[in-house]
């Protein structure tokens, strides 16, 4: 557990974040596609450690421990090797979020997938197969990883695949991150309606990709500078075109008195000069579901009331984070219910001091409240869990001022 405190009423601070996980692991699954490709500033998250190990081991059994990416890129990139035989598992919670609806793309198409114990669900194992080029249906409305995983393996099916996407699209953002990392390579994608198609292709044009910094790690620089009086906080290595879709927090937290600039291949966060903060916040967030905790949060430190939806995807996560939001936002004082996919915060005026956050084994719980310590004292117990994604986090916050100590 660590108590962590930041009475400064201004932050500043310049740094260079870790390269986007969700791109790094993209191009990790590629790599042992066509391995000419070469990726710099790759992601130093333990997700990306995880997939990168699992790819270089030689054991049959890959355990991606929480590391849900990781299982479902696994899970369609082992269905194409043929004569290779894994078992895929992972954590208690692992076992717990459903895979059935890439395993059912995938068996469509000729995969030999069986499950260890409960149907639906890791453990699985794996045979490699020749899979099948045809047109294939697959959930569209459960996660975005499915259809990725797919769309991964697609370019090395002779005949390419075809995919159609059954129910609400969420997090399109990703999708669209992967076929611009295909089409990137030399890979040719078309989309027309709810049906994505990808052509074969034997090699890659191009071989060397740089990976831009994290926008999702950014997030939470994000609600710092929202919380604190003054800031001037410099991010190295973003781009204004990002293909990351989280990058959409530069217009949600400009709502909330962040100013971005962009000098070169950098940002500039500052504090929007005589802002006003809005009574009521309404964000649909089913296109960036994982911004839910930081936007939150933030907007129970500013003491503004707050609308999110388009959330139902985050009961499949680390942990139930609609749940685990409600039960730390109450234990501060705030007054909030939830849906299965919505969240209404009410204006609250008082934060409680010295409360202790659980974080659920959730990397996205400790660093969305950390922020807060700008306005109360607060202890966060299981601090490590940031390795998950921004592995440098407390470290990053000692530089910007923040006290850390370790109880």
């Amino acid at each position: 557990m660590i108590s962590i405190f930041n009475p400064n009423i201004s932050v500043k601070v310049d740094l260079t974040l870790t390269g986007s996980k969700s791109i790094t692991n993209r191009l990790l699954i590629l790599k042992s596609i066509y391995p000419s490709l070469k990726i710099k500033n790759k992601s130093e998250s333990q997700d990306t450690v995880v997939l990168e190990n699992a790819l270089k081991s030689k054991k049959n059994v890959k355990d991606v421990g929480h590391a849900g990416t990781a299982m479902r890129f696994l899970t369609a990139y082992y269905s194409i090797l043929k004569q290779e035989e894994v078992i895929l598992k992972g954590s208690r919670r692992m076992h717990e979020r459903p895979i059935y609806p890439l395993v059912n793309c995938l068996k469509l198409i000729g995969a030999d997938i069986i499950y260890l114990e409960k149907d639906g669900f890791p453990p699985i194992k794996i045979r490699g197969n020749q899979l099948k080029s045809k047109k294939v249906e697959i959930s569209s409305n459960v996660s975005s990883q499915f259809i990725s995983a797919m769309l991964l393996i697609s370019p090395k099916l002779i005949g390419g695949l075809a995919l159609e996407l059954k129910g609400e699209l969420i997090s399109k953002p990703y999708i669209e991150m992967t076929l611009h990392l295909l089409n990137n390579l030399g890979v040719k994608t078309n989309i027309k309606s709810d049906l994505i198609s990808v052509d074969y292709l034997a090699q890659i044009q191009k071989t060397n990709i740089t990976v831009e910094s994290d926008w999702s790690s950014a997030s939470y620089w994000y609600s710092i500078v929202a919380l604190c009086k003054r800031a001037n906080v410099k991010l190295n290595n973003f781009y204004k075109n990002s293909i990351q879709g989280d990058s959409i927090l530069i217009k949600y937290f400009e709502a909330l008195g962040v100013e971005t600039k962009f000098i070169e291949n950098k940002i500039v966060l500052t504090k929007t000069k005589d802002f006003s903060y809005p009574k009521n916040l309404n964000l649909n967030l089913i296109n960036s579901p994982d911004l839910a905790q930081t936007i939150a949060v933030t907007c129970f430190g500013l003491g503004v009331s707050c609308y999110l939806y388009g959330l139902q995807t985050l009961n499949i996560k680390e942990t139930k984070r609609l749940i685990a939001l409600k039960n730390e936002l109450t234990k501060l004082g705030a007054n909030l219910d939830i849906t299965e996919s919505s969240l209404k915060l009410c204006k609250t005026r008082a934060i409680k001091k010295n409360i202790t956050i659980n974080t659920y084994q959730d990397h996205r719980m400790a660093m969305s409240f950390a922020p807060l310590s700008l306005k109360v004292p607060i202890f966060i117990e299981n601090p490590n869990v940031v390795v998950k994604s921004y592995p440098k986090f407390w470290d990053d916050l000692k530089k910007a001022g923040f006290t850390i100590e370790q109880i």
